[in-house]
């Protein structure tokens, strides 16, 4: 019998158990914790990625965007900060989908329960139903006639009591459809302010904008703002952290509807989750850049002109109080190509918040630090954005 050296020997067995024991429950856990949120039933991704049939049958098309880099999206820049919800394949993760991949995707012999590491709930990407969900009065039918449409949806509630919220989001059964959406949740709690028979919605694209006018007594105070834009999730809160849902009000969803070619029909609204603890810290949204605080401040003036490259920066500072940030959420348009944010402290700290070397407008994802980061008062909290006009167009805002 011809002998080998005990190297080679050693090498060819390691790798055929290797090759072995890369089965299906081996890699569901990434796809699930990875790839499931927004492959699922009313959520981003085009096609569903829960089950092993769902997987395997793409094996071929996941290989690929795994190994460019171009799945799963994540853009933020890992080695200037690392956040809790990172998506991102770590190379051991890639190098165990691919070899899996590249044996033909065995299923193995044990049986993978789909739901072990996260129930998939339809219409949601929390991990739970929501305790209440807030949606506008009637599906909106949108023309398939290539236009831009920005709607406002009126949406009253009236509960027995006001609740500590846990976490929130937007609800769409047809994101496709949606350039980004904004709401504000206005607490109405006077009777003698009718919350029911206004306009549902408002058209401000085809409609008399005046016709907004008949929600201004709703918007005396604001209980909570948020949004949503493509790639990001839910916003959610540590146990005493949180906001109050008033017991009475109205929130004003203003959704901005990409161009469509086709007729399409969504229903939209807000899934709430509520805690029994105590809210004993407060959260509140804090804007900045264009349409929030210091857009008179950006540098140079917000204006691009056709076929060129512009940088901005911004900076304001903190005046009142020491906060703490639980996450960030920067906000571009579609000429953004690079931007950057970081605050300096009176002591002359530099913090580092977020770095998005290439910006896509398809996944601007909240950002959430692993730590509450403290910002002191009077520290500077700077912007810096890069975009590029490549359409004959004379100007453009950016969100910073």
């Amino acid at each position: 019998m011809k002998q080998y050296p005990l190297c080679f020997v050693f090498f060819l067995i390691s790798a055929l158990l290797h090759g072995q024991q890369i089965v299906y429950k081996d890699v569901a856990p990434i796809f699930r914790s990875k790839c499931s949120p927004c492959h699922r039933p009313e959520q981003s991704g085009p096609f569903p990625l829960i089950t092993y049939e769902d997987i395997s049958k793409r094996a071929s098309f996941i290989k690929d965007v795994i190994q460019r880099g171009y799945m799963p999206p994540w853009k933020a820049d890992n080695h200037y900060v690392s956040f809790s919800n990172d998506r991102s394949l770590t190379e051991k993760e890639k190098s165990l989908i691919i070899e899996w991949i590249d044996n033909k995707t065995p299923a193995g012999t044990e049986k993978v329960n789909e739901s072990i590491a996260e129930p998939i709930i339809p219409g949601t990407s929390y991990f739970r139903k929501p305790d209440l969900i807030l949606k506008a009065a009637d599906s909106f039918h949108l023309q398939g006639d290539n236009i831009e449409r920005y709607i406002i949806f009126k949406i009253p509630f009236d509960l027995k009591d006001s609740f500590n919220v846990e976490a929130i989001e937007f609800y769409c059964n047809n994101k496709k459809l949606i350039h980004h959406a904004n709401y504000a949740i206005h607490p109405v709690l006077d009777h003698a302010i009718d919350i029911e028979h206004t306009d549902k919605l408002i058209n401000l694209t085809e409609d008399d904008r005046h016709k907004f006018d008949q929600y201004q007594s709703y918007r005396k105070t604001i209980s909570y703002y948020g949004g949503w834009i493509p790639g990001t999730s839910y916003e959610s809160y540590p146990k005493n952290f949180g906001w109050v849902l008033p017991r009475r009000g109205v929130i004003l969803l203003t959704v901005h509807f990409a161009p469509s070619a086709a007729d399409e029909t969504t229903m939209v609204g807000i899934n709430l989750f509520f805690k029994k603890t105590t809210v004993e810290r407060k959260v509140k949204v804090v804007s900045f850049g264009s349409g929030g605080i210091g857009e008179g401040q950006i540098d140079p003036i917000f204006y691009i002109k056709a076929n060129k490259e512009q940088k901005f920066t911004l900076e304001v500072t903190n005046p009142q109080e020491d906060q703490s940030l639980l996450y960030v959420w920067p906000h571009m348009h579609l000429i953004g190509k690079e931007y950057k944010a970081y605050a300096v402290t009176p002591a002359g700290d530099t913090i580092r918040l977020v770095h998005i070397p290439r910006w896509d407008f398809r996944w601007q994802e909240i950002y959430r630090f692993k730590k509450l980061v403290k910002i002191p008062k009077g520290t500077v909290m700077s912007r810096l954005f890069h975009a590029r006009m490549r359409l004959q167009r004379e100007c453009a805002k950016l969100a910073g």
